[in-house]
């Protein structure tokens, strides 16, 4: 499986209408609708499709047509998301109509192939299942924790300053979150909520 990093976009033109599609990781899908939706007030439609894991492990996938045809831009987009193994992850297609009917089997292969191509633009990487975890330690090993999480590819997510401490909240991968634990020791302890 992989996922997508940032977003993405290319465009197709078929019979006089533009597809402008749109891949960018789940978190931005929300706000991006709401943005492509402002910036392109002429579109006639903004189809979507997305793949993401919920908190089950489950793999949660939806398609909307928005006024296109049932079944005709959707599910065509889905397709390719799940052709291509992508996770955590959406295709918004922005639609101006250009004045000639597609029809339901040349929406189906404008949108597939709209999804195709900025599928070709996107910047891929390996699914890994991240956890997150919070982690404290006194001031003096401030640097050692920001140094560990470095060297194993560790993502702080958040730094907060107490009295008695620093907590840390970070994000990894189970084997690298044992390495960072296992590199700092007894000088680090780990919160449970």
């Amino acid at each position: 499986m992989v996922s997508v990093s940032k977003i993405s976009t290319d465009s197709i033109e078929i019979k006089g209408s533009k597809f402008i599609a749109f891949c960018m990781p789940i978190s931005m899908y929300e706000e991006e609708m709401k943005r492509l939706r402002s910036l392109h007030p002429k579109a006639v439609h903004f189809v979507s499709a997305f793949r993401y894991f919920n908190e089950f492990d489950q793999i949660v996938e939806y398609a909307g047509d928005d006024g296109e045809p049932k079944g005709t831009s959707g599910k065509p987009t889905l397709s390719v998301l799940q052709g291509h193994d992508l996770v955590n992850a959406a295709i918004i297609t922005v639609r101006y109509f250009g004045g000639t009917k597609l029809g339901p089997g040349g929406l189906v292969r404008a949108y597939a192939e709209a999804a195709n191509a900025v599928y070709g633009q996107a910047v891929l990487y390996p699914y890994e299942k991240l956890f997150v975890q919070k982690i404290e330690c006194n001031y003096s090993y401030v640097s050692m924790v920001e140094y560990e999480c470095t060297q194993q590819n560790i993502r702080i997510v958040a730094k907060d300053f107490g009295e008695k401490g620093a907590e840390f909240t970070i994000e990894g991968t189970g084997e690298r979150l044992e390495k960072l634990y296992n590199a700092l020791g007894r000088n680090v302890e780990k919160k449970t909520d």
